[in-house]
Formats: C-alpha cells, structure tokens, sequence
C-alpha cells in the first residue's frame, strides 16, 4: 500500500504560487543549524524562486521583493543574512491606511474632473480676449459632455447656469448674446481611416474594371 499524501491534510501554503517543494525547501533551511549553510540554501532558493516568477524582473527592485517572500514563507523564523532589512511580521500584518473618497467637484458628474480644473485655471487669468475664448471654449466643451451623457439637446442656457455654479459666480456670461457650437457639430463623428481605404480600394477596382 501506498501512502498516499491528500492536499486536504498537508500544511497549508503561504504563498501557493512558488508550489510546495520550494516551501519545502524553506522549511528544510529554516532546520539547518548552520548559519553559513542556511545562508548557502537561503540564496539558491531565491534563485529559484526568481526563475519561477520571471515577471518580477520587470518589477524595481525584485530582489528585495524575492527576499521578502522568503521570509513570510518562512514564518519570519529564518535566521540568515539578508541583503535586505527583514521585514517583520506585524508590519505586514498591520492594516493599510484608510483611503478617503475622491469628493465630486459638483453634482454634475457627467463633465468630469477635468472641467472642474479649467475653470479654475480661467479663474487665474486677467480680464481680456484671452479669457474669454476660454470661457466659451469651456462651455462648449461642456455642452458636449452633457451631450455625450444625455443625447437630447440642451439649451445654452442650462450650459452657462452651471457654469456660473460650478465657477462659484465667478464666471457669468448668461446674459451673453454669442451661441455655443451646434449640438450637431458637437456630436459629428469623424469618418473612420478604414472607410476611406475602402472607397478607395473599391475605386481602384472600378478603374481597372
């Protein structure tokens, strides 16, 4: 009779994608009781660890990285001298920093961040021609964002009530007389390369007919 070993009553893997025999293999240096020895494995299991993962060569610093596995495998119970500064087990136990939600410049979501951003830039420019085809260019750019997320048209009007809210007053021209760009030409779609080296193909094939 074979005795047969079942995953179900083997140790459990730390890091399961290096396999069993390189945890093994941790287990088996973590035993030696000679420093120089265990240094010896330490550094050839490294190398191995690092032929298997061949990706993290990509990564800045994938050594330090390697070591660093070596040690959480081990249960941070190998005594070897790393190259690296040992990590401890309750930093890597220890919980991330809570990261805040990004707050929404405004309620219109639908423009996005980056018009938040212009509008602050036109707020820090001098009173002239400059500024005001900014302004314009920002509302029209906003016009075809609220197009883009709503496909009915909208008044220009709706446009430069919110960006006279999202510029916090700052910025009026509702009583403007100039129209924004037509919704259609906001949305006109540019003629794809590929339709163009179809005609032309097609024509060819004409010519030649």
């Amino acid at each position: 009779m074979f005795d047969l070993e079942y995953n179900s009553e083997r140790e459990t893997l730390i890091i399961p994608e290096y396999g069993r025999h390189i945890q093994k293999l941790v287990n088996h240096c973590i035993a030696l009781e000679d420093k120089e020895e265990r240094n010896t494995m330490a550094k050839a299991i490294i190398n191995v660890m690092g032929n298997l993962q061949p990706h993290l060569r990509d990564v800045p610093d994938f050594k330090h990285k390697l070591w660093d596995q070596l040690h959480i495998m081990a249960d941070f119970k190998l005594d070897v001298d790393s190259p690296y500064e040992t990590p401890s087990k309750e930093e890597l136990t220890e919980k991330p920093t809570k990261l805040d939600y990004p707050k929404s410049a405004s309620k219109y979501r639908f423009y996005g961040t980056n018009i938040q951003t212009m509008i602050d830039v036109a707020l820090t420019w001098d009173e002239g021609d400059m500024k005001e085809a900014l302004v314009f260019t920002i509302a029209n750019h906003m016009k075809k964002c609220y197009l883009n997320w709503n496909k009915d048209t909208v008044e220009d009007g709706v446009i430069l009530d919110h960006l006279y809210e999202l510029s916090d007053g700052q910025i009026d021209i509702r009583n403007t007389e100039e129209d924004l760009a037509e919704s259609k030409n906001l949305l006109r779609k540019r003629p794809s390369q590929g339709g163009h080296k179809g005609k032309s193909t097609n024509h060819k094939k004409s010519r030649k007919k």
